[in-house]
């Protein structure tokens, strides 16, 4: 009896170590699946952090792009809108000029010209001649009688350049281009500076957005003026303190053949004097006489051309002075210079009866000259040399 209550009370004591082992099983099991899941969920959030910080890199990326695109885009949009309005200044340019030419082109229609037709083209030449005495100012009375003197200022640069002033202004500044194709300018801020041995470390330099062609470029009230290189006949007028093309224009006939030829790189001269702005060339339908042309320099635009009597052939230079324009000639080879053409656009000088006019002493060529209006002299370039010519006037006859 007493074995038999021994073996029961053991098999309810193993019956509950059997459940207690089994709870702690479960228990563990279950302890397991939670770590398990929790770690899961911390890899999930770790790679949703991930996930994120990525996003806001690539919107950062993203953000400057479309920062950096609309930037590209207002300058897109500026050069747009520059180039439109170089466009509309083209067409009326080239407006201008067909109705230039619409003006000039002369009729070939034959017709019996009777007397009354006569009087009134006389009419007509007397009126556009005293329009034109009114436009240049007539009072402009004084001739060149001769080349008196020269003075070498300076040796420095090619063989083919300009140097000036500017008439239109009351400062001292010197303005040297050197070479026949170039986009820099050097401006000195007044002879003795130029004349310094290092001629660029002291002037201040001057980039343009297009180089210039030839040496006939001019300077006048601020603004640079020259024929630009690579096109036929494109003037340009450059703002030389904003450092921006103000305006610009075509000359209608011009840039076929050179002005001059000795100087076969220049296209274009272009000279001042009292009157202001005019441009000298040639052309092979006046069968290489020089044509004048004076140019309003506000509006860019042509006032009036004159086909003269001076033919370019030996032709090195030319300039104008009260209205009248001088060609300078030489031999290919290089001599003494010398002015034996000369053309009145008013007719007040009588140029049959003016001598040959020689340069003194120099034995050479010029690759420009150019007249200065305020000190009444000649600023030339010849081979590499900037002279000043001093100049003997008297009145017209």
């Amino acid at each position: 009896m007493i074995v038999l209550q021994i073996q029961f009370l053991s098999a309810l004591f193993l019956a509950s170590i059997m459940g207690e082992a089994q709870h702690v099983m479960q228990d563990a099991a279950l302890m397991n699946y939670i770590d398990r899941r929790i770690l899961s969920l911390e890899n999930r959030l770790e790679k949703c952090n991930q996930d994120i910080l990525d996003y806001v890199e690539e919107f950062r990326e993203f953000s400057q792009m479309v920062l950096s695109r609309l930037a590209g885009l207002n300058n897109y949009k500026t050069e747009v809108k520059s180039e439109v309005e170089n466009l509309l200044t083209r067409v009326e340019r080239a407006q201008r000029d067909i109705d230039y030419f619409g003006s000039v082109t002369d009729s070939n229609t034959c017709i019996e010209v009777g007397e009354d037709l006569v009087k009134q083209q006389l009419l007509e030449a007397e009126e556009e001649k005293r329009k034109l005495k009114l436009m240049l100012n007539a009072s402009c009375d004084h001739m060149l009688a001769g080349v008196k003197s020269l003075k070498i200022v300076k040796k420095t640069g090619d063989k083919h350049g300009s140097w000036m002033k500017d008439p239109g202004k009351k400062h001292t500044k010197i303005y040297l281009l050197n070479s026949a194709v170039n986009n820099v300018i050097f401006e000195f801020a007044n002879i003795m500076t130029f004349m310094e041995s290092n001629h660029t470390l002291k002037a201040r330099r001057i980039t343009l957005p297009f180089p210039w062609e030839g040496t006939g470029h001019v300077i006048y009230q601020g603004f640079l003026f020259y024929h630009r290189h690579g096109s036929l006949n494109e003037i340009i007028k450059f703002n030389i303190q904003k450092r921006n093309i103000a305006d610009q224009m075509v000359l209608p006939g011009a840039g076929k053949i050179p002005a001059y030829q000795l100087s076969p790189s220049t296209k274009i001269d272009l000279a001042i004097d009292e009157q202001g702005l005019w441009a000298i060339h040639s052309e092979p339908e006046t069968g290489g006489n020089i044509v004048v042309t004076k140019i309003n320099h506000i509006t860019m635009s042509v006032e009036h051309t004159w086909d003269t009597s001076c033919n370019s052939k030996d032709a090195e230079a030319a300039f104008m002075a009260c209205n009248t324009l001088y060609v300078v000639y030489n031999f290919p080879s290089g001599g003494t210079s010398r002015i034996h053409c000369v053309y009145d656009v008013l007719d007040a000088v009588n140029t049959y009866e003016i001598p040959a006019l020689h340069f003194p002493k120099r034995q050479g060529s010029h690759s420009t000259v150019h007249y200065d209006p305020k000190e009444k002299q000649l600023l030339a370039w010849g081979d590499g040399s900037q002279i000043i010519y001093k100049l003997h006037t008297t009145q017209k006859v």
